[in-house]
């Protein structure tokens, strides 16, 4: 028997239904405790506004991933590759909302309000991400690291979008973007030791 869902999971699934029948821009916090079949009030004890409800999903994604990362064996793999295969789990987590979050990225592209409100919590999921890859997300260097691989992510993610059911544009874009951030870094960490030249290190 499937596990009765929450309040709030309800509230989330009511919301991406909506997203994919009407543009982002006009669905109503009333609209979705409509199609919730909950009273408006309970929703709205949970939720200030759309972005808040968006917010929540990412955090059961994130915790759903980082659930998974914990039991899959990655002991050998570089980080690079443990990176890899935790950032693939988190796509394969947004694969069945794919189709709404594609409409609600891009009416999140179209106001910046919304886009700048969840700048900060994708930051800490992706640090989180990071965290489950065995990589450091604390302290400065952890902050650049994070930053890193949000510019990464949405490369990445604007892929995944428009990609096939095997992912492999995605998956290719994945990994050509992470090794270049990690000889990005490795040039970083050179310079600072004296190792290599300025022009090297910037070019």
């Amino acid at each position: 028997m499937a596990a009765k869902r929450t309040v709030e999971e309800k509230i989330i699934a009511a919301t991406f239904k909506l997203a994919l029948e009407k543009d982002w821009a006009d669905v109503a916090l009333a609209d979705i405790a409509k199609k919730a079949k909950l009273p408006l009030g309970d929703v709205t004890a949970l939720f200030s506004c759309k972005t808040a409800i968006l917010i929540a999903y990412l955090r059961l994604v994130d915790a759903r991933v980082m659930k998974e990362a914990e039991a899959e064996d990655m002991a050998g793999e570089s980080a690079r590759d443990r990176l890899f295969d935790v950032l693939m789990m988190r796509f394969d987590a947004l694969s069945d909302d794919r189709e709404a979050l594609k409409r609600i990225a891009l009416a999140s592209r179209r106001d910046p309000v919304v886009a700048a409100a969840l700048y900060r919590p994708m930051l800490r999921s992706l640090g989180w991400m990071l965290e489950a890859a065995g990589i450091d997300s604390s302290g400065l260097r952890g902050a650049l690291r994070v930053r890193g691989l949000a510019a990464i992510w949405a490369n990445v993610f604007n892929v995944w979008l428009d990609d096939g059911p095997d992912q492999s544009r995605t998956m290719a874009m994945l990994d050509r973007r992470l090794r270049q951030g990690e000889d990005l870094l490795s040039r970083v960490a050179r310079f600072r030791r004296g190792g290599t030249s300025h022009e090297e290190a910037t070019a």
